[in-house]
């Protein structure tokens, strides 16, 4: 049984023991996040012989902002290591290398649910719901060992619908110790909004496109952000502490200061400015 570390760092990708799957399996178009087309299954001309990136240093010079915003959360090593037993998808043959490629966006799929599911368990307002959160996180842990033959015929979205219920309970609970009537945001179209200096405190913002809006110096404690759309928001001097399912990729893609406050789990990205 998976005991969970209340470290969300360790579903984090570790590319060094990973065969560079991302830059294999999944597709991407030519547009502000990709300078160039690549077909699912192909990989990115970029990718070394030693699977990593050739680029990775220039890569927002390069045009691949997309990439920098990308986290696997620890679906990588996971599918190399442990379905792979670490066989490199240039030595497995054909049929081998096309699994390493399907398997890969399924694992990554349960292990996105694993980091929430772990945050859900460290929220003490969520505690008449650990049992259940428990079960689900060992359940999800299990279907990420299955056999690569397995993982392809997993009925993801019918096991994501399980999860997210046990997650938007627990949101809710989480949220209803907070002060003030608590704004209802859910997949709100809130693209280039001016909300500079608003009150968003518990707010539920799951899945709200917030690509370019104005965020400077907005409460946002204990927010509910998964799933939100942070592409070029700006999160200067914003306060994102306690903000629950908020993941690394969602900060990396958004705008920032030293002055932004963050969970504890979290970090600032280096793009972010330093400040005065």
């Amino acid at each position: 049984m998976r005991e969970p570390t209340g470290d969300l760092r360790d579903l984090r990708g570790d590319c060094g023991n990973c065969f560079g799957l991302c830059c294999v399996a999944l597709p991407f178009a030519r547009s502000a996040d990709f300078a160039i087309d690549k077909d699912a299954g192909t990989p990115c001309p970029h990718l070394g012989q030693d699977h990593r990136c050739g680029i990775h240093a220039r890569l927002r010079q390069e045009g691949f902002t997309g990439c920098t915003v990308y986290d696997c959360f620890g679906a990588g090593q996971k599918v190399s290591q442990v379905t792979f037993g670490g066989r490199d998808r240039r030595t497995a043959d054909r049929e081998q290398a096309r699994l390493m490629a399907e398997v890969f966006p399924v694992v990554r799929h349960l292990h996105e649910l694993l980091y929430y599911l772990t945050e859900a368990l460290a929220l003490p307002a969520a505690r008449p719901l650990h049992a259940r959160l428990r079960r689900a996180l060992d359940d999800t842990e299990r279907l990420t060992r299955r056999t690569a033959g397995d993982l392809v015929a997993l009925d993801v979205p019918a096991h994501r619908q399980h999860v997210n219920a046990l997650l938007l309970r627990t949101s809710e609970l989480a949220r209803a110790g907070l002060p003030g009537r608590k704004k209802e945001r859910r997949n709100a179209d809130l693209m280039g909004a001016r909300l500079k200096g608003a009150d968003l405190r518990g707010a539920n913002l799951r899945g709200a496109w917030l690509t370019a809006a104005d965020l400077t110096g907005a409460d946002l404690r204990g927010a509910d952000l998964i799933g939100a759309d942070l592409r070029g928001t700006d999160l200067t001097d914003a306060d994102l502490t306690g903000a629950i399912f908020l993941t690394q990729p969602q900060l990396t893609a958004a705008r920032g200061s030293a002055g932004t406050r963050l969970p504890r789990s979290l970090t600032r990205p280096a793009h972010w400015t330093a400040g005065p």
